[in-house]
């Protein structure tokens, strides 16, 4: 199937019409309870990677340290309390700098590491409190997984991981996959709480089209596992097909939430009229 075909067939009608069926309106804000560590978030996650890597992004690069603190703030104003962050993107210093002013109990952070070993995870865990000012990490993923024996690869990292989750530093964990042999794994994988997942109706930037990916991200809702939607616009490749991306989004119902990287105040709020209004006829 070609993926800008897929809303054209019967699956995609189907699936987006659902969002429909009850006439309930969803919103950035609606607090949902995600996975079996029942971590409670926003339904809008405020992401700071869009092209990120190597320490930056276009969140980082273009706002900097106060304009990426303020636009959190907005966020928060607006009830937007789940904070999705990375190493790769550099972002610590700026959820940081939001936090002197929002008290960190209120906000859900998530941030991701790319530590296979033992060693790196514990130097990873301390300084990424440290660069967040925060005592704990509410989500924590292995960041951009490819392989498909990830856990045998990662074992260290998640063995620490863990451990940390017993002591209340890591209050829920899992993986962020790109590739959908990384997928079906985190599928069946009983150490995998929470997956963040790239899904969009056109299969901009996912790991394979919807058609593929979808019963295995109904597999994993299944199995109890929490899930994040990601690449909701194609990293940007969507941005002529707001309305549609997120009516697709809203309309799957095994998706908890999912984080769309807004890059200034005027995307985020635009995000926040269009959520409810797509949600529901």
């Amino acid at each position: 199937m070609r993926r800008r075909e897929f809303l054209h067939t019967g699956l995609g009608s189907a699936l987006a019409a659902r969002a429909f069926a009850s006439n309930k309106v969803h919103r950035a804000s609606d607090v949902v309870t995600l996975g079996p560590d029942r971590v409670k978030l926003s339904r809008l996650a405020m992401g700071t990677g869009t092209i990120g890597g190597r320490g930056s992004s276009n969140q980082t690069r273009k706002l900097g340290l106060q304009g990426l603190a303020d636009l959190y703030h907005f966020g928060f104003d607006n009830g937007v309390t789940f904070w999705d962050s990375a190493d790769a993107y550099g972002s610590h210093p700026h959820l940081k700098e939001a936090l002197k002013r929002i008290p960190r109990e209120k906000v859900t952070i998530m941030t991701k590491t790319r530590s296979k070993t033992a060693d790196e995870m514990r130097k990873d865990l301390d300084r990424f409190r440290l660069e967040l000012g925060a005592d704990y990490i509410d989500i924590l993923l292995l960041h951009a997984v490819r392989e498909a024996d990830w856990p045998e690869q990662r074992k260290g990292a998640m063995e620490v991981i863990s451990e940390a989750r017993e002591k209340g530093i890591v209050r829920t964990h899992g993986l962020s996959c790109h590739s959908i042999e990384a997928l079906r794994t985190a599928a069946r994988t009983p150490w995998v709480h929470v997956d963040l997942a790239r899904i969009n109706p056109a299969g901009e930037k996912m790991d394979a089209d919807p058609a593929t990916v979808i019963p295995v991200l109904k597999e994993m809702k299944a199995n109890g596992k929490g899930i994040i939607g990601m690449k909701i616009l194609g990293e940007g490749a969507l941005r002529n097909r707001v309305d549609e991306s997120l009516k697709f989004a809203l309309s799957l119902d095994f998706v908890d939430c999912f984080t769309i990287g807004a890059e200034n105040r005027e995307e985020l709020a635009d995000l926040l009229k269009r959520i409810p209004a797509n949600s529901a006829s």
